[in-house]
């Protein structure tokens, strides 16, 4: 049995995973780059080792290094948490090799799923609808041309072994079909170093719904139903919530049921996620497999119940799923936001810096997933997510109720954050219904975008202040007042004006 994990990760999901460990009994071991010196998961675990400098590539995506850490800590097994090693085959093979177990599948389930190309083949072998598209790598453009005008347009050119939005290209119009290929071909080849692409017939207001997967080694799988991830911004997602609003009892059913098929099409171990993209009439086409945790994986946790990393342990160490399907349910509604450390009015720009204060959101209903602390250096070398928060709540109502008050308690200085740009979220009429998709955030920009114009409580507040400043000055010159508007400053000026204005 597995008594020592070293977790390949930093940040929140590092923190995360070595919480369940440590209810479990288990030793943690901890990673860290020059960067992350005083990171919290540092901390928090019960050991950790320096790796390298700060880029990822020297330190965290560095195979030699985490696996002579598991030899030199005594570590049974590796938890790669998401992004980094998470889906490299190579380091899964390595682990298999050295004697230390992968908390993951094996490198075949994530080589096959993640070549896009050779996934849909697999789906479609098992009678997963795939959206109509190609089966083969593109390599000519002039049958690119040919193909994409018998799909019909409009269709999305997409990387094979892509992923994170990176290598895709929508296209509208058929004098775009050729500088947009070569466009997703080159960016593909920048960031994975395979520049094979293919073509998916485009689906007008798709929603973007994934199911939770669990296979053990013994043939059991079942899954932990839908989350709804369709509010993104350029394929990145934003906000996600269980139940989705637009899902029916019956389709929920046929979805599980293929999202149990695909993973046992590849004869898959552990947790993964089946992702469908879905149209307004609710029919449904296999996207794509992520082979490890979700990001948004804690809103299926709270929904269901069911601790998601305890039940990785147990599947590596070859236990037997103990879950039936016929045994599980969703209980209330649970929306997460993801906290990043950018500016939303400028470009959503990375906005590394010292936090000079904090304040958790805390009571009923509210799970925070953070790794930063007062006096923390957030650095510019990984991705800015700085914590994740979670609301549930009985309805979805009142979940997002809870979520809008969480939001309104977390304070953070020192650093500009998203979390005004989430509140706007929770207030868009579109969310509130339920009656969003993937272009959710475009389609309500006046909504969304910040105004120049002060919001009503910046009004009251120089109302106030102005009044109160007119008292002041009228007591000191017994009821004379001897100012002058030149002598008032802009904000009292704009405070007497919307008085005025308001009489």
């Amino acid at each position: 049995m597995i008594k020592k994990i070293l977790v390949a990760n930093r940040g929140e999901i590092a923190i995360r995973v070595m919480r369940s460990c440590r209810e479990m009994g288990i030793k943690s071991v901890a990673v860290f780059s020059e960067a992350d010196r005083t990171s919290m998961h540092v901390r928090f675990a019960d050991e950790a080792y320096f790796i390298g400098p700060s880029p990822s590539n020297e330190s965290y995506l560095v195979i030699d290094k985490i696996i002579d850490v598991a030899k030199r800590s005594g570590a049974d097994a590796i938890h790669p948490g998401y992004g980094f090693l998470s889906e490299n085959a190579e380091f899964t093979e390595r682990c298999k090799e050295e004697g230390i177990i992968f908390i993951g599948p094996s490198a075949h389930a994530i080589n096959t799923m993640g070549d896009k190309i050779t996934a849909r083949k697999k789906m479609q072998k098992a009678s997963v609808p795939v959206v109509p598209g190609t089966t083969e790598p593109i390599t000519d453009l002039d049958d690119a041309v040919e193909t994409i005008k018998k799909i019909g347009l409009p269709v999305m050119v997409k990387a094979s072994a892509g992923g994170g939005g990176k290598g895709m290209r929508l296209v509208t119009e058929e004098k775009n079909i050729r500088s947009s290929v070569n466009a997703a071909k080159s960016e593909a080849k920048a960031s994975f170093g395979d520049d094979a692409v293919y073509i998916e017939k485009y689906i007008d207001s798709p929603h973007h719904i994934e199911f939770q997967v669990l296979c053990d080694n013994h043939g059991n799988a079942i899954h932990l139903f839908e989350r709804e991830c369709s509010v993104q911004r350029r394929h990145q997602k934003v906000v996600e919530e269980t139940p989705s609003p637009i899902m029916t009892d019956k389709v929920r059913m046929e979805m599980g049921a293929h999202a149990v098929a695909a993973a046992k099409a590849v004869n898959y171990s552990g947790a993964g996620t089946i992702e469908f993209i879905v149209d307004d009439d609710l029919n449904y086409y296999f996207l794509e497999m992520n082979t490890r945790l979700q990001v948004e994986h804690p809103i299926t946790e709270r929904v269901v119940g069911v601790d998601l990393v305890k039940e990785q342990i147990k599947i590596a160490n070859n236990l037997p799923l103990d879950l039936k399907q016929e045994d599980l349910f969703q209980n209330g509604h649970a929306i997460e936001v993801r906290i990043y450390a950018e500016d939303p009015d400028n470009n959503f720009m990375p906005n590394p810096g010292k936090i000079k204060h904090i304040t958790e959101p805390l009571g009923l209903g509210v799970r925070h997933d953070g790794y930063v602390y007062e006096g923390y250096e957030i650095p510019m070398h990984y991705d800015p997510m700085i914590s994740k928060l979670i609301c549930w709540a009985p309805t979805r109502n009142e979940a997002i109720d809870r979520m809008k008050r969480a939001l309104y308690a977390y304070k953070i200085t020192g650093v500009k954050t998203s979390i005004p740009f989430l509140h706007r979220i929770m207030d868009v009429p579109a969310f509130k219904e339920g009656k969003y998709n993937t272009h959710f955030i475009q389609d309500n920009s006046k909504y969304l975008d910040s105004t120049k114009e002060p919001k009503q409580k910046v009004k009251d507040v120089a109302c106030i202040a102005a009044f109160v400043d007119y008292l002041n000055k009228y007591e000191s010159t017994n009821g004379k007042s001897t100012e002058s508007s030149q002598s008032l400053k802009p904000w009292k000026q704009y405070g007497r004006k919307i008085s005025i204005n308001r009489l």
